[in-house]
Order: structure tokens, then C-alpha cells, then sequence
């Protein structure tokens, strides 16, 4: 998409990452909080950029599945270099390949790309229902270490390619 227009200094990439830790803070999801961090890059608005990723919270609408901050990572690589053209073969395969460097980034840095391993779930809690923002909720989630982990993957690989 290409869309970036504003300079990608070390010191707004890294005001990026805490705007994105600062958005999950504040009560948006982890993907919403990553996203939205970068959007605007690609010539998105904040209310779109937290549209778009809503659903990928909670590792995937609460299903504990794939971490939502792991997520919004892939969305922004979608949005940096995803094909557009039906059969555009080796854009979709550096598409791939690009998310699949991050995925090992993440992966590594944490352990696992999987929410419930992240939060030491035996299984996921089964409800839909969005836990309330308590600090006891922050104390107990590393989330806000996730968030800020791919928003950090995500300004290192911007680094990386500009």
C-alpha cells in the first residue's frame, strides 16, 4: 500500500509503541491498540483502524486462540505489503513470508503466539463477555507486554525496510 508520507524517525516509532500501550491501557483491545498506533500510516482513520481490528481482541474475539496484540501485527503487515491483485502469487508469498518473520519474532520474544498459553490458561474461559479494566485486571494479564512487544516488532521491521 505504500501510504507512509511522515518521516519514520527512531523517536516516533517509539512514540508509536507507547501510544499503542497507552490505547490498551486506556480500555481498547490488544489488536485495536496495535493497529490503531499505525493506521493512520496507511491513510487510515482511528475509528477505522479500531474497527477493522475489533474482532481480533482476546485472541480472536475472546476465543483465547491467536493473541489479539499478535493479530493487529499481521493486520499492519497486510496493510504494509499485502497483495491486492487476485493472482498477484509472489506478493501474497512475501506477504507470507513477511508475516511469518514476525510471527517468529513474537513467538520467540514470548513463547507462544497462542493468547491462553500467554495468560497460563488450561483451557479458554468459554464466556464473550469482555473482563472489566480493573488494575487487578493489568496486574494479572501480560498483555500490555504483548501490546508493546508488536508494536515494537512492527516500528523494527518499519525500520528494517525504510
Amino acid at each position: 500500500m505504500e501510504t507512509i508520507h511522515t518521516p519514520l524517525t527512531d523517536e516516533a516509532l517509539d512514540n508509536r509503541i507507547g501510544e499503542a500501550v497507552a490505547l490498551f491501557k486506556s480500555g481498547y483491545n490488544c489488536a485495536q491498540s496495535v493497529v490503531a498506533a499505525f493506521a493512520d500510516l496507511y491513510g487510515f482513520s482511528r475509528e477505522q483502524a479500531l474497527r477493522m481490528s475489533a474482532s481480533f481482541g482476546g485472541g480472536i474475539g475472546r476465543m483465547r486462540q491467536t493473541c489479539g496484540a499478535a493479530c493487529g501485527l499481521f493486520q499492519l503487515a497486510g496493510l504494509d505489503c499485502g497483495a491486492v491483485e487476485a493472482g498477484d502469487r509472489e506478493g501474497k508469498s512475501h506477504n507470507y513470508a513477511v508475516v511469518q518473520d514476525l510471527a517468529a519474532a513474537f513467538k520467540q520474544e514470548n513463547g507462544s503466539l497462542i493468547c491462553a498459553e500467554l495468560l497460563g490458561l488450561k483451557a479458554p474461559e468459554g464466556s464473550p463477555q469482555a473482563e472489566a479494566r480493573t488494575a487487578g485486571y493489568y496486574q494479572k494479564r501480560p498483555c500490555a507486554k504483548m501490546v508493546e512487544t508488536a508494536a515494537r516488532i512492527f516500528a523494527d521491521y518499519l525500520k528494517q525496510k525504510h
